[in-house]
């Protein structure tokens, strides 16, 4: 039986970076994969498949240009599903190809199949070959899965979830959307752009609570002008799906209220994928979620045992996963190279317009107690933005008054997942808003809005508009 230095189960993009990292430094690795496919969620069901339904979306709909420069944007004919699908396929196939060549060309052993724990050094792995490996450190990767309510009933055709709604047939002429956290929002606003009437059903009366309210509000006016209704303070009671595709589902709410919807999507949450890894075997006891805890290493209650990205709940994004796995190879064999993940992380919701933040929200300015301001620019105000056609949008900046330096980034609109990364910088770097008025950008740009931002931020401050 070969023995390696490290064990990685599953390929997503935690498992993927850490694995290569590993073999990097030149130790032996082997990786387990369950399915045919590489990439985890992150690459097969997850990020890149609904961020590309996103630009699909967009593109199809000419929603940001249609009747730029005085030219009418007109689809001919019907927009099939095989179009709207088509580069989401792309997407998936390519990037899976690519993760599998990343781990050939680092010589890492690769085998498929379903992993479990024999031991603390020993995993099973029952696949076309059946075979036991045995290594040194082991660390857990397999990501998450959609979580099933039993009153949902799931059927892959009519009612989905996450994953099977990447699987669609058939535009939906309208969707009942349970959940209006990210995933929810994202493919809420997917749905709207493409035509689908839509209804996002919330259990509170607040969604996206970790990103800038006031920003939340821009998107939630958004969301109404886009004819997306929003249902707060709502639970579904029960789903009756008729035989006929033809026939309505019925969402019965615990309201009393009905909703008559041609599709029902299910976006409430997910749990860890720990169910086939029998953690029993080695004293590892799962959250209710499933989810596996660890300490800042990432280190289980397993000292061999590392476990990083989805399966480890909050804030299971695959750009913070790959670092998490590249922090956990750090710790197991001191590369002495990156010995945390960021302090300063991004967030990103693929909505229909983007929304993105760094650093702390407004909200989180007042629980602490500081002292601050603010300063917003907006889209439609930049040379660019005219440009672009784009009318919705803004950034705001938030800064402590004593020292002026820039605590926190909230941006909503084009492009804000690209353009939060030099407020990552502004805020890590304790940059001010006068080092901001002081940059130069190129012109025309949306990086403007930084400088018209921290001029709006300096005249809110003195009581008085500054001249920009």
């Amino acid at each position: 039986m070969d023995k390696y230095d490290l064990l990685v189960i599953g390929s997503g993009p935690a498992g993927e970076k850490a694995a290569v990292k590993a073999a990097y430094f030149g130790y032996k690795v082997a990786l387990v994969e369950k399915y045919s496919v590489y990439g985890g969620a992150g690459v097969n069901t997850g990020t890149l498949p609904s961020k590309t339904l996103k630009e699909t979306a967009l593109y199809l709909s000419g929603k940001y240009d249609k009747g730029l420069y005085g030219i009418d944007r007109d689809i001919e004919g019907e927009t099939s599903i095989e179009n709207f699908m088509f580069r989401k396929d792309y997407v998936i196939r390519t990037e899976s190809d690519e993760v599998h060549q990343n781990l050939i060309r680092h010589k890492v052993d690769i085998f498929h199949g379903t992993a479990s724990f024999v031991d603390e050094h020993t995993v099973h792995v029952e696949g076309a070959v059946t075979v036991d490996l045995k290594s040194d450190y082991i660390l857990i990767a397999t990501g998450s899965y959609p979580f099933h309510p039993t009153n949902i009933p799931f059927d892959t055709k009519r009612v989905h979830d996450s994953d099977t709604i990447l699987q669609l047939k058939r535009f939906p002429k309208s969707i009942a959307v349970l959940g209006a956290g990210v995933i929810g929002c994202e493919y809420a606003t997917i749905f709207s752009t493409m035509g689908s009437k839509v209804y996002l059903i919330n259990r509170g009366d607040q969604i996206l609570p970790f990103i800038d309210q006031e920003i939340v509000g821009e998107l939630v006016e958004m969301m109404r002008h886009d004819q997306i209704e929003l249902l707060f303070n709502r639970s579904v009671q029960e789903l009756k799906v008729p035989e006929s595709d033809e026939t309505p589902i019925e969402v019965h709410l615990e309201s009393g209220e009905t909703l008559n919807v041609d599709m029902f999507l299910f976006a409430a949450g997910r749990n860890g994928s720990t169910k086939d890894l029998k953690l029993e075997n080695v004293g590892i006891q799962p959250t209710k979620r499933e989810t596996i805890e660890v300490n800042e290493q990432y280190q289980t209650s397993v000292p061999n045992i590392y476990a990083v990205g989805d399966v480890i709940g909050f804030p299971a994004l695959a750009s913070t996963s790959m670092d998490q796995g590249r922090v956990a190879v750090a710790h197991i064999f001191n590369t002495k190279d990156i010995e945390q993940v960021a302090q300063v992380l991004p967030f990103g919701v693929y909505t229909v317009p983007e929304i993105s933040s760094a650093g702390i929200t407004e909200e989180e300015a007042k629980e602490k107690g500081l002292a601050y301001c603010t300063g917003v620019a907006y889209h439609k105000n930049m040379p660019r933005g005219k440009i672009m056609g784009v009318e919705r949008g803004m950034l705001k900046l938030i800064f402590t008054k004593d020292d002026l330096v820039i605590r926190g980034v909230s941006i909503i609109g084009n492009l804000a997942t690209e353009l939060i990364h030099h407020g990552m910088s502004l805020i890590d770097n304790q940059r001010t808003v006068v080092n901001v008025i002081g940059n130069v950008y190129n012109y025309p740009t949306l990086h403007e809005l930084y400088k018209y931002a921290a001029y709006d931020g300096l005249g809110n401050l003195s009581g008085h508009k500054i001249k920009k």
